[in-house]
């Protein structure tokens, strides 16, 4: 296949488009607008690959995403651009209806309109897969119950909200024109290339800088984590075989409090890099919580376990590891991204596509 990929420099997308490269013999065409959290250097182990390209373009520019789709022809979607950062949404909501609400529905039409023009055979295979999260489900109240595919919509933030209504155009236009669509909702992802900015990251690289380690609340807020590349199979998983119009949990079967999630970090960094004087644990600081903080996320994984014959490859103590020691032997990559250099090399890091 030729598969699309919408936010392919950010996190979970690059991991996506390395997956691709690496494990599959699908093309990729990597399309990103490169905000602040867009990295071309996450992907320089595959820029000079043949099966790769990129384009950079904003998904609410629809006169450029029709381009892109006349120039590429792909054979399906997977829609992963979006603004996705809690704590952005609760200063400046704007862009994540822009981009997760009105971007979406741009690219709903791009694809409808492409879709329909192509020929039977390739209309019948055709997918577009939305990639989306567990908080539009909101919290869960208790420490027994897990986000189903049937779980109400209860979104708590804007991001959450912007997402649970990119969900439902995606639906929407599947019920309404009959675009051949998948979703999918994910818990919490962590790994390699993420962003400073999320818990993980934050945590380690304050630690290494002799930073405090703000923990909201008392760092009780509970969350189900997953290995990235375990959602980069996941993904290609649901797009190769899922059925169209289902919708597929994602989760890690890794549920754990925050709180817990540092002292994890703080043992493994006092392992792997030493402090040279105390224990990491001692700069852990706790901050008032955040407006609306849900408590507690967990996804039941077992439909596509049960359909597809996807489970997580790692534990949390394994991909917290291998999480770790990345980030200690990646650091020039971290800096880059700190002072933001990176953004000034992302012309020369990207192979230019073919006329």
């Amino acid at each position: 296949m030729k598969i699309l990929v919408t936010g392919g420099a950010g996190f979970i997308g690059s991991a996506v488009v390395r997956f691709l490269i690496d494990h599959t013999e699908d093309s990729v065409v990597n399309l990103d607008k490169l905000t602040y959290a867009g990295n071309l250097e996450s992907l320089a182990s595959v820029v000079e690959n043949d099966r790769y390209r990129f384009e950079q373009v904003d998904i609410c520019d629809r006169v450029a995403l029709e381009a892109v789709f006349r120039k590429h022809q792909p054979d399906a979607v997977m829609h992963l651009a979006a603004e996705s950062h809690v704590d952005r949404s609760i200063e400046g909501p704007s862009a994540f209806v822009e981009t997760n609400i009105v971007g979406t529905s741009i690219l709903l039409e791009v694809c409808r309109g492409y879709w329909a023009g192509l020929p039977p055979q390739r209309r019948l295979s055709f997918r577009l897969h939305h990639v989306s999260t567990d908080e539009v489900y909101g919290d869960l109240e208790g420490p027994e119950g897990l986000f189903t595919e049937a779980t109400p919509y209860a979104p708590s933030s804007p991001y959450s909200a912007s997402k649970a209504s990119a969900d439902h155009l995606v639906r929407a236009w599947h019920r309404t024109y009959g675009l051949p669509v998948v979703l999918t909702n994910c818990s919490n992802n962590y790994g390699p290339y993420h962003f400073p900015e999320k818990l993980i990251p934050l945590m380690i690289l304050n630690a290494l800088d002799e930073k405090s380690l703000p923990v909201y609340g008392r760092g009780d807020q509970i969350r189900d984590w997953l290995y990235v590349d375990d959602h980069a199979r996941a993904l290609y998983r649901v797009i190769r075989e899922g059925r169209v119009g289902e919708t597929y949990n994602i989760g890690g079967h890794n549920e754990k409090r925050n709180l817990e999630v540092v002292e994890g970090l703080c043992a493994l960094l006092d392992e792997l890099a030493p402090r040279h004087q105390g224990l990491y644990g001692e700069l852990i600081t706790f901050v008032q919580d955040r407006p609306g903080h849900d408590l507690r996320y967990a996804i039941d994984a077992s439909k596509i376990e049960r359909e597809l014959g996807w489970v997580p490859e790692e534990t949390f103590e394994t991909g917290l590891r291998k999480t770790v020691i990345w980030y200690l032997e990646n650091q020039a990559w971290c800096a880059r991204v700190q002072d933001g250099s990176y953004k000034r090399q992302r012309l020369g890091l990207h192979k230019e596509t073919a006329s």
